[in-house]
């Protein structure tokens, strides 16, 4: 499927056809336009910029003017991937309203495709709103971190036997309601396997492990760049972040050398100008 639209159909037909789906974040136009170039099927615009991008403990204090900043980005950088946009704490909690507003806002101010929501039940309402304006929704279920705080932590979810029937029955319901994917974060494997076995949408995994229709994983985790926090269920494919330290060291080293800029790096004048200057 490179070099082709990825629509929301593809979720379906990736499904049905065992074909696996490919997400990562993404927060900025340059990164996104190098994942877009790179095949990605999917782009998340993740909440979880609050911690990667902005520094903050943990999601509870990104804004839906941050989302739309970061979402509009992305979008101008991206040709081929299907972009959903993460809607964050408080944008969708209270009423159906603001949550179609708010959803709407992502599609209609920020170029995105979809949205995605966490939790389930206590969430149906304003995901079936939602669709009714023509806006496709992804679930998340899991650890969902806007709720961490009633959490007690970042913990993996559906250990126990009423949490485990609790995520299948809840993954049940946003399938009804009509969500095109559903995102699972840290869910034992075989739950998950489980649940993707039980629905005809497609399961896509974070630390939720192998048999999920996709995976999904922070740009700046997989490529070894945000170093605060090292979740078990991260696999680094670089470590550019020692290459970017190394980098700068460089480029500092080199400047109190004066071996930077180089002749090769400037721009030239006729030797007439500068000494009719002085």
């Amino acid at each position: 499927m490179k070099n082709e639209k990825f629509t929301v159909e593809h979720f379906i037909k990736s499904k049905q056809s065992g074909r696996k789906i490919s997400m990562l974040t993404a927060y900025d136009y340059t990164t996104a336009k190098l994942l877009d170039e790179s095949g990605i099927d999917t782009i998340l615009v993740g909440d979880s910029l609050g911690m990667v991008m902005l520094g903050y403990e943990n999601t509870l204090q990104v804004t839906m003017e941050d989302m739309l900043h970061h979402t509009r980005a992305v979008t101008r950088g991206v040709r081929n991937a299907f972009v959903i946009g993460d809607m964050p704490f408080l944008s969708y909690h209270t009423d159906s309203n603001s949550a179609v507003k708010n959803a709407g806002r992502f599609i209609q101010e920020a170029g995105a495709q979809a949205v995605k929501l966490e939790r389930g039940a206590g969430v149906i309402d304003k995901i079936k709103a939602i669709l009714n304006a023509q806006i496709p929704v992804v679930g998340h279920l899991g650890l969902t971190p806007q709720s961490v705080n009633i959490m007690g932590g970042f913990k993996v979810q559906g250990r126990s036997q009423e949490q485990a029937e609790t995520l299948l029955a809840e993954s049940l319901q946003l399938q009804d309601a009509g969500v095109v994917a559903l995102v699972l974060e840290c869910v034992p494997e075989k739950l998950a396997k489980l649940i993707s076995e039980r629905l005809s949408i497609p399961t896509i995994g974070i630390g939720a492990g192998k048999y999920c229709d996709g995976q999904v994983l922070v740009v700046q985790d997989m490529l070894g760049m945000y170093r605060d926090i090292s979740p078990k269920f991260v696999k680094k494919y670089a470590e550019l972040g020692d290459g970017i330290v190394q980098a700068v060291s460089n480029y500092i080293d080199e400047i109190q050398q004066a071996a930077f800029p180089e002749e090769k790096h400037g721009f030239k004048i006729d030797d007439e100008i500068i000494e009719k200057l002085y």
